[in-house]
């Protein structure tokens, strides 16, 4: 290997670079538990007024911000629809059940996405003998759909149904930025439509750590005492805070060029003789089946001989993440890489 490791496991993996890091180094702190960092309410302030929320909490991951929202949101005994692809049931140790006490209704939909229809045919009656529906749960990009978006109307649509039907509902927007860069949209128009709404700093915009939960003042006023109780309170965070600043004023509209790079290697890998199936790519995930005689593990390894790290994604499954620190140089390395695999 003579080239850098290029390192596709996901969007988290980016580092801060000089700019992002001179403004965490400038950073004005105080102590957030106490609520006088300046910079963190700084943060806060601008995530809520792009969405045109009240208020907006900071927290160290999009697992957190999930979770505060449903234990916010919810009773025990309740019970959330979302899809059966959801990040917040995949990939979260099941807290719903070990933090809120929740059921969930599980859907499915479309590459990670429901529509109104779905939602409307699974709540349940008001009758004893079933849990109460009380929360709809959207993820906008799908994670586990391959980076699917959801038509802004159908969120509309959904929108309306919780309204109806006195639902809360709350978006899972880890990459909503990646979708409103894609398809156009002002966070503004999506803040209206969810009770909630939790974004993500650490995946496409380039933060080395941290989301932030936005919501009206009473919903940020308790998710603040919950986040308490899950310890995720921090001290002088207004050095993660100020990474986050930079990221949202700098590394929203590159996030094209991600999504560029992600179609590229789907033009490689639809031609390639061992890849059964290329999934759909609209943004910055890449997510295909390997032909079954080019077993998974085989696959990985030997990417990472090359010096190229990927992950499984279940049954011969691979997923591939493009971000800021892959460029096109690595893009290059990576498409004459996989060219070559036997």
């Amino acid at each position: 290997m003579t080239h850098p490791v290029i390192d596709l496991r996901s969007d988290t993996v980016t580092r801060p670079g000089p700019e992002m890091l001179k403004c965490m180094f400038a950073a004005e702190v105080g102590d957030d538990v106490f609520g006088d960092d300046p910079t963190v309410i700084a943060l806060e302030e601008k995530v809520a007024g792009m969405f045109g929320k009240d208020a907006a909490v900071f927290c160290p991951s999009g697992t957190m911000t999930n979770q505060i929202a449903v234990k916010v949101h919810t009773q025990p005994g309740d019970e959330i629809i979302c899809d059966v692809d959801s990040h917040v049931y995949n990939f979260e140790a099941g807290g719903i059940g070990f933090n809120s006490a929740c059921s969930i209704r599980l859907i499915q939909g479309d590459r990670g996405r429901i529509t109104f229809e779905q939602i409307l045919s699974n709540i349940n009656p008001d009758d004893v003998h079933h849990p109460r529906t009380r929360l709809v749960i959207i993820e906008n990009t799908s994670n586990k759909g391959g980076g699917s978006i959801y038509g802004f109307n159908e969120l509309q649509r959904i929108s309306q149904v919780c309204l109806e039907h006195g639902l809360r509902s709350h978006l899972d927007g880890a990459r909503l930025f990646n979708a409103l860069i894609e398809n156009g949209g002002d966070p503004m128009d999506y803040g209206q439509l969810f009770d909630s709404v939790s974004i993500c700093l650490s995946k496409g915009l380039g933060a080395p750590i941290g989301s932030v939960l936005t919501g009206d003042n009473a919903f940020i006023a308790q998710a603040r005492r919950v986040r308490k109780v899950f310890g995720g309170g921090m001290r002088q965070a207004g050095y993660l805070a100020a990474a986050g600043i930079y990221a949202l004023d700098h590394n929203i509209q590159r996030l094209k060029e991600d999504h560029r790079r992600a179609r590229q290697l789907r033009d490689l890998l639809v031609s390639l003789r061992y890849v059964d199936e290329v999934m759909p790519v609209e943004t910055n995930i890449i997510i295909f089946k390997l032909k079954p005689e080019m077993d998974t593990d085989h696959f990985i390894g030997q990417l990472g001989k090359q010096g190229i790290l990927v992950v499984g994604f279940g049954s011969n499954t691979i997923r591939m993440v493009t971000h800021l620190d892959f460029t096109d140089d690595m893009l290059d390395i990576t498409k004459r890489v996989l060219a070559g695999l036997n």
